[in-house]
């Protein structure tokens, strides 16, 4: 069976954005320096260190999979993901169906009443109806699961490199030098002010409007 897809967050967790040096790290004031003994090597004059000015913010990258607050285009690609896979999956569950019912007639026979005449020939199909069909499920589930994987990376990996930048864009238009995920980064405290989530999905789907063409499902 197909397992319920959650898309992995992880990669949009920014450290560091990249900002200029210069127009963000005044020079700090050198250290005083020591009276030197009369007759010693005056020592060598210390390098300016440049303190780094910075402005952090927090994103919770899992509300970005809400379905009715998060990333539109998240929900819109998911869509589209699963009704590929819609009619695959019907299949295999109704193959399940299937296997359950031969279960159960199978048992019927098994714990007839004593005396109750039983085909043996038929109850023999029937067992190894059911083991082959147990197979084919396995099977067609392990290649179906396969299939959906790397279909979801196909359809998913350009998504997630399109928010990562968006992201970067977004925060650079900001001042904001560091962004955490805390969604995969256990925090401590922050404060709700510095909680970027709700502005950049808001800015993010205003600029990425989903279309009824993006949610269609293509024929089989």
């Amino acid at each position: 069976m197909m397992r319920s897809y959650l898309f992995p967050i992880s990669a949009l967790i920014v450290v560091a954005l990249a900002a200029s040096a210069s127009a963000q790290r005044p020079a700090g004031s050198p250290a005083a320096q020591p009276t030197p003994t009369p007759g010693a090597q005056a020592p060598a004059a210390p390098a300016t260190v440049n303190l780094p000015v910075s402005k952090m913010a927090v994103i919770y990258t899992d509300m970005f999979l809400d379905s009715k607050t998060g990333i539109a285009k998240f929900n819109s690609v998911l869509a589209k993901l699963n009704g590929e896979f819609q009619k695959l999956k019907d299949d295999i569950q109704a193959m399940q169906t299937r296997a359950q019912q031969l279960e159960d007639e199978i048992g019927k026979l098994q714990n007839a009443p004593a005396g109750t005449p039983i085909d043996q020939r038929s109850l023999q199909a029937k067992i190894d109806q059911l083991e082959q069909l147990k197979k084919d499920i396995q099977r067609k589930g392990e290649d179906a699961q396969a299939a959906y994987n790397r279909r979801r990376q196909e359809l998913f990996g350009p998504l997630q490199e399109e928010i990562g930048k968006a992201l970067e864009v977004f925060a650079k238009a900001r001042g904001i030098n560091v962004i955490i995920d805390a969604a995969q980064v256990p925090l401590l405290y922050a404060a709700d002010s510095i909680d970027i989530t709700r502005a950049f999905i808001a800015d993010f789907n205003s600029k990425n409007p989903v279309t009824a063409a993006s949610t269609t499902t293509p024929p089989e």
